[in-house]
C-alpha cells in the first residue's frame, strides 16, 4: 500500500502582478546623464508615484514601467525625444533689465516663475545677466539630453 495518495487537491499557478496601463504605482529611480552623473533620485525618499497613461512623468519612463513585476527592475536608456524633447532657441529671452523687478536678487542658474502673454505661469532658468538685461531659458534644464534610468517598481496601488 502506497505511503501517500493524492486527495483532490488541485494546485493553481500563481500569478504575478504586472504593471499595466491605467494602475497606479510606486517606484524607485535613479536617473544619469551620459556622463553618469546623477541628476535626480528617490533612493532617500519616499518612491514616486504615478498613475500609468496619465503622462505625469515623462514618456520614456512611463513606457519603461509598463510590463514591469512587483520587484522587478530595469535599466533604461532614454533619449531626448522621449524625455524633455529638444532645446528650442526660440525659449531663450532677453528681458530688458528695468523688468526685472530691483528687490530681486537674482543669479545665473536661479529657477523663476514668470507670467507668460497669455497669462499662464512658466518656470525660467537665468542663463546671464548684463547691465542691459538678464536672459531667461524656458527650456526643461534637461532639454536636449539622453537620460538614463534605474527604476524599481515597489509597489502596484
Amino acid at each position: 500500500m502506497p505511503l501517500f495518495v493524492r486527495v483532490g487537491v488541485q494546485l493553481k499557478e500563481k500569478t504575478v502582478a504586472q504593471a499595466k496601463q491605467g494602475d497606479t504605482v510606486k517606484v524607485h529611480y535613479t536617473g544619469t546623464l551620459n556622463d553618469g552623473t546623477i541628476f535626480d533620485s528617490s533612493q532617500s525618499r519616499d518612491p514616486l508615484q504615478f498613475t500609468i497613461g496619465e503622462k505625469s512623468v515623462i514618456p520614456g519612463f512611463e513606457q519603461a514601467v509598463v510590463g514591469l513585476s512587483l520587484g522587478e527592475s530595469v535599466k533604461t536608456e532614454i533619449p531626448a525625444d522621449q524625455a524633455y524633447g529638444a532645446r528650442d532657441e526660440r525659449m531663450i529671452t532677453e528681458v530688458p533689465r528695468d523688468r526685472i523687478p530691483q528687490d530681486l536678487q537674482i543669479a545665473v542658474d536661479d529657477r523663476l516663475q514668470v507670467r507668460r502673454p497669455d497669462g499662464g505661469m512658466a518656470v525660467v532658468t537665468v542663463t546671464a545677466i548684463s547691465d542691459a538685461g538678464v536672459t531667461l531659458d524656458g527650456n526643461h534644464p534637461l532639454a536636449g539630453m539622453d537620460l538614463t534610468f534605474d527604476i524599481e517598481l515597489v509597489e502596484i496601488v
